[in-house]
């Protein structure tokens, strides 16, 4: 029990409620053992997102006990105004230093595996061909719409650029992009793969 609304004596209803009238509920409840963590994500890292994808979730109030989880959900829309997509995280093992509305960081990392010697860890490298970059910007092929994405290129060889950052790999990308395209217009993958 998270609240407890009303003392023995008190007035309960089930319709409009007044400041010093019948209160509506009784009590509020939560499960603690289905907890989430709820975030807004920039719209230029939406892409990247899978449900499923492992997450490690931090608390304020604990720094030092790190939490397993998963990406539960991904809102159905966007909000216009913030640029952003809500996901929700899910808690795979809560315990009993979790509490609901608790202050929580989520890391996001890959699904690659680590190497087993920190000296040996390297970065990836993202090459893209130089046709599919325009003005730092790409365009990102995803369930047959367009995102347009922000990089960074550090440099490049004959045929391709170093994009240092705003691709992970393996994105499929539109090679020269028309000067009229719009970030969500609808496109066709070359090929059928997708």
């Amino acid at each position: 029990m998270l609240e407890r609304n009303v003392e023995k004596g008190e007035s309960v209803t089930t319709g409009f409620v007044g400041d010093k009238g019948a209160k509506g509920y009784v009590v509020s409840l939560a499960n603690l053992n289905d907890l989430q963590v709820e975030l807004d994500i920039n719209q230029n890292d939406f892409a990247r997102l899978v449900r499923k994808q492992k997450r490690t979730i931090t608390t304020d109030a604990y720094p030092d006990r790190k939490y397993d989880s998963v990406i539960d959900e991904i809102a159905p829309e966007a909000n216009r105004q913030k640029a952003t997509v809500q996901v929700k995280v899910k808690v795979l093992a809560p315990d009993d230093f979790l509490r609901p509305d608790m202050n929580a960081s989520v890391a996001f990392y890959n699904d690659e595996p680590k190497t087993t010697s920190p000296a040996v860890a390297t970065k990836s490298v993202v090459f893209v061909p130089s046709a599919a970059v325009r003005a730092d910007t790409v365009f990102i092929a995803l369930g047959g719409k367009v995102i347009r994405r922000a990089v960074r290129v550090r440099g490049n060889t004959s045929e391709c650029l170093w994009v240092e950052e705003g691709l992970i790999g393996g994105e499929d990308l539109v090679l020269n992009p028309p000067a009229d395209l719009k970030d969500g217009a609808k496109v066709k993958v070359k090929g059928g793969q997708k």
